[in-house]
């Protein structure tokens, strides 16, 4: 099986490149790198994602698989008064969305290496957004939906970003399991964003 971003400790040559992108409004710059999701610049998902979100500006945020930090960053400026956690199992990633952190001027944040939930088990959200890893298969994607169910208040929401062809069908399917309401925010070239509520 080839690596891919889903991975821990990418092998692949470095290769280092500055982005910048208007997001919400913002312009952002992120810093990529082989071996991190969508190293060509934000992709169109995550920014159909970004623009669709909405919290109140002092949600408990988490974002995860937040690769080089488009999403969980974006969240960060809109939870200007809340805290955004961002966890990635790919350590490279890690060490992107630190760099860009700094380079955007965001502080509220804290970002860590986690195999899915692992480092952030003992907390509770308000909000958790993923652009899921479809590469990793449908049994981790789907267990990020359970697990991350687990994580969140009373009223807490959960919102994805998922391709129709890449299996929108059956993440509304396990989401309407696990969830009391969910609702599709938008739709744009096959992407859906799903909203689910947690009573």
């Amino acid at each position: 099986m080839s690596e891919h971003y889903y991975t821990q400790t990418p092998g692949g040559a470095h290769d280092r490149r500055l982005h910048e992108s208007e997001l919400r409004g913002r312009r952002y710059r992120f810093v990529t790198d082989s071996g991190v999701f969508s190293k060509s610049g934000v992709d169109f998902g995550s920014r159909l994602l970004i623009e669709t979100m909405d919290f109140p500006a002092e949600a408990r945020v988490l974002d995860v698989g937040c690769g080089y930090g488009p999403i969980g960053l974006s969240a960060a400026v809109l939870a200007s008064e809340g805290t955004v956690t961002m966890i990635d199992i790919n350590e490279r990633a890690i060490e992107l969305a630190t760099e860009n952190a700094r380079l955007n001027g965001i502080a509220n944040v804290r970002i860590l290496q986690s195999d899915l939930y692992e480092a952030v088990r003992a907390e509770l959200y308000q909000v958790i957004l993923t652009n899921p890893p479809i590469r990793a298969g449908k049994e981790t994607v789907h267990r990020i939906y359970e697990e991350g169910a687990a994580l969140l208040e009373s009223g807490g929401a959960m919102w994805v970003v998922i391709q129709k062809k890449q299996g929108a069908p059956s993440t509304l399917a396990k989401l309407e399991q696990l969830f009391d309401t969910v609702q599709e925010m938008t739709k744009d070239k096959g992407y859906r964003i799903f909203k689910a509520v947690k009573a």
